[in-house]
């Protein structure tokens, strides 16, 4: 099976160990283990946990702990409907796994995690992409969806909240790709791994599994919930596609760990101080970012309205990696290049990461971007 290599992975790869300043994170700053017990007031209470837990298998599907957990962040979900993988990352490969055929034709938007398309792809599937554009606010064109599908349409992949855009899709608009959904009878797969990162309310726009009964949401606890180094992720779906993903399932995973498995479940009881954390950072970073944007002459953006990046174009006569690895050169400053994302001419940031580091990088990037004239 041949695949494209993975551009926005073999970029951190390169230089997220070279960097001084890394404002292509795309986490919430990650909490210590300290600080997640402090938060679930365990600090002396996990060890009585885990002494006793015998190190073997942990549960193949995930603890009923945990899937109850994951279940309760939406609205229709109970256990069954839960699968516990390993990160957001095998539960969107497993899904296209399942469903996948040579021949179907999948639909994803774009730019996006670029899972969505490359994998498909891999498989022999015939895959449309659907560009999301500025005009729109970085939203797909229903129309052309609607133009798009077809009665083979297998599978429609949206990414909502969007990376690297942090464009938000409301329940209307989901209702709206799911009437398209409905009339060639696709599953849609969306990607919400950084669903609770709304800049309003309580940060938690509607699932697609709550509204489609063809809907598979996959989610994390790298994104939202500052936890990416317990690499554990779902998939939320209805009980007769999970069975058949269990199939795919039992060749690559077992079981996620069980340390793993318990710390995602303590910090899910625990969701609301963790919340409460996270979206100070995430409000107050996005306003400190939308300030620096709208001071430098050479930049501009459809301002996020959720998600932890945004995609800021950059008017400067140089490719976006050329840009970017000029900026670790010069700065210690790293952004991602749009090309990595197959979208040239953009830089993402990730703005949710320490204050101090934001503050610092974007004051770097200043100095830096004086060079080109801005």
């Amino acid at each position: 099976m041949q695949i494209r290599e993975f551009g926005v992975e073999r970029w951190m790869d390169l230089y997220e160990n070279r960097c001084e300043l890394n404002l292509a994170e795309t986490c919430v700053e990650s909490l210590t283990v300290g600080e997640l017990l402090k938060i679930a007031g365990k600090e002396d209470a996990l060890l009585g946990e885990i002494v006793p837990m015998k190190l073997t298998y942990g549960s193949i599907d995930g603890t009923e702990r945990l899937r109850h957990n994951v279940a309760s962040l939406y609205d229709r979900q109970d256990v069954p409907n839960v699968l516990i993988t390993h990160g957001a990352i095998s539960a969107n490969a497993l899904v296209y796994e399942t469903l996948v055929e040579p021949g179907d034709h999948v639909i994803s938007v774009l730019p996006t995690y670029q899972q969505h398309y490359s994998i498909p792809e891999s498989y022999g599937a015939k895959v449309g992409i659907l560009r999301l554009r500025e005009e729109n606010a970085f939203l797909p064109d229903l129309d052309e969806l609607r133009r798009m599908v077809t009665p083979s349409t297998r599978v429609i992949a949206i990414n909502n909240p969007n990376n690297p855009t942090g464009s938000l899709m409301d329940r209307a608009f989901l209702e709206q790709i799911v009437q398209i959904a409905r009339s060639c009878g696709a599953y849609v797969l969306c990607d919400e791994v950084y669903r609770g990162t709304d800049q309003e309310g309580d940060g938690f726009t509607a699932s697609i599994a709550d509204i489609y009964e063809k809907g598979i949401s996959t989610g994390s606890m790298s994104k939202t919930w500052s936890l990416a180094g317990l690499r554990v992720g779902w998939i939320v779906a209805p009980v007769e596609l999970l069975e058949r993903v269990r199939t795919h399932r039992d060749y690559n995973t077992i079981s996620v760990g069980m340390l793993n498995d318990l710390l995602a479940a303590i910090a899910l009881e625990n969701r609301h101080a963790i919340l409460e954390r996270n979206h100070g950072i995430l409000r107050t970073n996005l306003a400190l970012l939308d300030a620096w944007i709208a001071d430098e002459p050479l930049l501009s953006y459809v301002k996020p309205k959720s998600g932890t990046t945004a995609l800021v174009r950059v008017d400067v006569d140089r490719t976006s990696r050329d840009f970017c690895v000029a900026l670790i050169e010069k700065t210690g400053v790293m952004f991602t290049p749009g090309s990595a994302l197959d979208v040239e001419g953009y830089v993402r940031i990730g703005y949710t990461n320490n204050r101090d580091v934001l503050v610092e990088g974007l004051g770097r990037v200043s100095g830096f971007l004086r060079g080109f004239g801005g």
